[in-house]
């Protein structure tokens, strides 16, 4: 079993200038849609493989720090998908994925949000304003260490 984090920042970005600072070696390859999609798997190095694709009319649902549906639906959108299995997601994987996350965010100003299994909202950043949600994983996973600040 595999557990997914997706990072999903607002707007029409070109693929390569995410993969720079998530992938810098990601290959070109499409998705089992036909549509474009860089893609590398960087187990041995950071303990999971990343897919970056991106499209539009997007439809995000994910149960939010109340238990409520959080619902978010931007017209162009970027997807960073970090796809790691459990023998490597406490020790690599989710460590170099916030740190992925980390440089997103300090070098994009998109809207942003991570998302994990599809289910569970983590962060967000509207209009500039980082929120951290899901207060219970970062501190569960001891992963309120600043790699994301607030």
């Amino acid at each position: 079993m595999s557990i997914d984090y997706q990072l999903v920042l607002a707007g029409e970005i070109p693929l390569e200038q995410v993969a720079e600072l998530v992938a810098p070696a990601a290959r070109q390859t499409t998705t089992r849609y036909g549509e474009p999609m860089l893609s590398a798997p960087l187990y041995e190095e950071y303990g999971y493989l990343v897919d970056i694709t991106s499209g539009s009319n997007g439809y995000y649902e994910a149960e939010d720090d109340s238990g409520s549906p959080w619902i978010w639906e931007p017209e162009t959108y970027v997807d960073i998908n970090f796809h790691m299995n459990k023998e490597a997601l406490t020790e690599k994987g989710k460590p170099n994925m916030l740190a992925a996350v980390a440089r997103v965010l300090a070098e994009r100003p998109e809207d942003a949000a991570l998302v994990l299994n599809s289910n569970w909202l983590l962060l967000t950043r509207v209009a500039g304003v980082l929120r951290r949600h899901g207060t219970t994983w970062w501190s569960h996973h001891d992963m309120d260490n600043g790699i994301i600040r607030q």
